[in-house]
């Protein structure tokens, strides 16, 4: 896949896979709190897809492995902190 690609390109592009399986991951999760059984299907498939591209990549040089460890922490942390607010703006008009 990006074999041919030098290593920071490597590092950003593997960043960036895990962090958006991160997101997809955790937009999982919320969707089976709401009990939204099709979102989380679909939530789930779109994390396999697309964190298996990144474990490939990861497998073959273990230096990518901090990329992934980073792509999770900020995936899964702007998700949480977008939903957080999502839900105080639907509480506030809701009041």
């Amino acid at each position: 896949m990006i074999t041919s690609l030098p290593f920071p390109l490597k590092f950003l592009l593997v960043f960036g896979f895990v962090s958006l399986s991160d997101v997809c991951w955790t937009r999982y999760f919320l969707a089976i709190q709401d009990r939204r059984a099709v979102a989380a299907g679909l939530w789930a498939a779109s994390t396999a897809t697309i964190a298996a591209v990144a474990i490939v990549e990861y497998t073959k040089d273990w230096r990518l492995i901090v990329a992934a460890v980073l792509g999770s922490f900020v995936g899964t942390s702007l998700t949480v902190m977008r939903s957080r607010v999502s839900s105080r703006t639907t509480e506030t008009v809701d009041s």
